[in-house]
């Protein structure tokens, strides 16, 4: 069972100062899910945001975190749904079992992105789709700072450098700066994509800013 997540003791906060921001992207998520029947996997629920998204499709629907605070919450929004604490580069789940599966603003969250990719490509029947939409890694992140939405970001040594940090111009004084993020280059993003064995399908940059801070990406299980 896992350990103290790093959202532990900061769910009420992620769910009060960054819900609004989360579900803007629910159209996006809607159109590139689809509708069900069939069994979607929410890798990395968090607090269960978009679990009603996936249920109003007509998906059966799992949800899983590693933060035991986050799925409290989760809970609290959708007792129906199945909640499972596991780290999503483990995942408790047999080869095959969803015909879907979604990842909604969790790359910088994890510490092992690529793993998670990969499992969600072997929990994925042959031609499940796996729908990531994420923060841009070019134009969000520790080495960007915005000001304002109509004006040109500040760019700040530190795109190439992937990993793991709390400090940055471009993190501010909210949740980036008390439990950090992990930031990884587009390059690696889409090799982690490759090297799961998953075919990519779709890419987008929804929205018509012209420095988008949302990207998505389907792809499938051959």
């Amino acid at each position: 069972m896992p350990g103290v997540a790093r959202y532990d003791g900061f769910a009420d906060y992620y769910d009060e100062r960054l819900r609004e921001f989360t579900l803007a992207s629910t159209d996006v998520v809607q159109r590139l899910l689809g509708a069900g029947p069939g069994r979607c996997l929410d890798l990395g629920c968090g607090t269960g945001l978009h679990l009603a998204t996936m249920l109003e499709l007509g998906w059966t629907t799992t949800g899983v975190d590693v933060s035991s605070d986050q799925l409290r919450l989760a809970a609290d929004r959708h007792g129906e749904v199945e909640l499972v604490q596991a780290d999503a580069s483990s995942l408790p789940f047999d080869d095959g079992t969803f015909d879907a599966v979604v990842s909604i603003f969790t790359h910088t969250d994890m510490d092992d992105y690529a793993g998670a990719v990969r499992e969600a490509a072997r929990v994925l029947v042959p031609g499940g789709r796996f729908v990531h939409v994420g923060l841009h890694p070019c134009f969000v992140g520790p080495f960007v700072r915005h000001t304002r939405e109509d004006l040109v970001p500040i760019l700040f040594p530190g795109y190439r450098d992937s990993g793991w940090t709390n400090d940055g111009p471009g993190l501010g004084e909210g949740l980036r700066r008390l439990i950090g993020t992990h930031h990884r280059p587009l390059a690696e993003l889409l090799q982690d994509l490759a090297d799961s064995g998953l075919v990519l399908d779709q890419f987008e940059e929804p929205g018509d800013a012209d420095y988008p801070h949302v990207l998505a990406v389907v792809a499938r299980r051959p």
